[in-house]
């Protein structure tokens, strides 16, 4: 399939800059907080920082900054769209820490949570998801080959396996069920059932068994997932019905992906970035396909580190580049 002309994804923009590299970054779930987002900083020392900003009349302000151990390697704001729940986020990284934002914008640890009980050392972890039908759920990605399901409320691990052969890169939830998949060093995507945890799935076995860094499971037809590779420039999508043959490979980079996430509201667009310094939206609306083509592309200045689409609102995606954080509406 040749996709559509490429159009510059430039309508309209705003820009942060922070005192230091940004790395993992959030949008906000809730309707009262719209344009709300935490940042977390990529400082190659112990003492690294998050950051929660707020886009208001058409510039960011700093809500409130604090120190955080170790960079983040993944920040994810509770999916409570309704605002019924308390004002959570979560990071990952030597430990699971909880946060909850007070009314005025402060910012206080309500848990920090260690999967190994017999010391106070535990395995950092890659990755984390939230339940967004159930969250009182976290599940964890460890480079200790397990995976850790949370209960947010108690603080306390539910149940723990044994993942995969190598370390674990990434753990998704599919959307509104009680499967969730993780990738590795070993190459594979596994699939889970959280109602029957002795048995899993091995939905694909990479070529060469190269690491798979990263997941995103489609928001609107939990049948497509996507994934990537490290250091390399190729997004494969498989149809977890038939899972070992991929219904597309997208080749639009010419550097390393370091991010991909699906449109929160259609089944058919995939946006990805990487250190090309490109920003690729596809639209995979026919399948199976394979291309290089994407349907819209942002250029920014220096490799693109993370990207997130706004699930709240839907027509803006965020990219962080060095200490450079975009929101583009797209």
């Amino acid at each position: 399939m040749s996709a559509p002309t490429s159009h510059n994804l430039t309508q309209e923009a705003y820009s942060y800059k922070a005192p230091w590299n940004i790395y993992g970054l959030s949008w906000s779930l809730r309707h009262d907080q719209p344009y709300r987002l935490a940042l977390g900083s990529f400082i190659d020392q112990f003492r690294n920082k998050i950051s929660i900003v707020q886009l208001e009349d058409n510039k960011f302000k700093e809500v409130h900054t604090f120190d955080h151990p170790y960079p983040a390697t993944k920040i994810m704001w509770v999916p409570d769209r309704v605002a019924k729940r308390d004002d959570l986020f979560a990071t990952s990284g030597d430990y699971l820490r909880i946060f909850k934002v007070a009314e005025d914008g402060s910012v206080k640890m309500r848990h920090l949570l260690n999967n190994n009980k017999s010391s106070m050392f535990c395995a950092p972890l890659t990755s984390f998801d939230w339940h967004e039908k159930d969250p009182t759920l976290i599940g964890t990605s460890s480079i200790d080959t397990t995976c850790t399901i949370w209960n947010v409320e108690t603080g306390q691990a539910k149940t723990q396996l044994i993942a995969h052969d190598k370390e674990v890169y990434d753990f998704v939830f599919a959307p509104l069920n009680d499967v969730f998949a993780s990738a590795g060093a070993d190459g594979s995507i596994r699939m889970f059932d959280l109602r029957s945890l002795e048995h899993s799935t091995i939905l694909y076995e990479a070529p060469s068994l190269s690491p798979l860094l990263r997941l995103s499971w489609n928001n609107m037809d939990q049948n497509y997932l996507a994934t990537m590779f490290a250091d390399e420039c190729r997004i494969v999508v498989l149809d977890v019905r038939s899972a070992s043959m991929p219904v597309a490979e997208l080749v639009g980079h010419t550097k390393s992906i370091n991010a991909i996430t699906w449109a929160p509201h259609s089944s058919c667009h995939l946006a990805s970035a990487g250190d090309d310094a490109q920003a690729l939206i596809w639209d995979l609306t026919q399948l199976p396909m394979s291309g290089d083509d994407a349907y819209l592309t942002y250029g920014a200045p220096e490799p693109i580190t993370s990207l997130q689409w706004s699930a709240s609102q839907p027509d803006w995606v965020s990219i962080a580049h060095g200490d450079t954080l975009d929101i583009l509406r797209v």
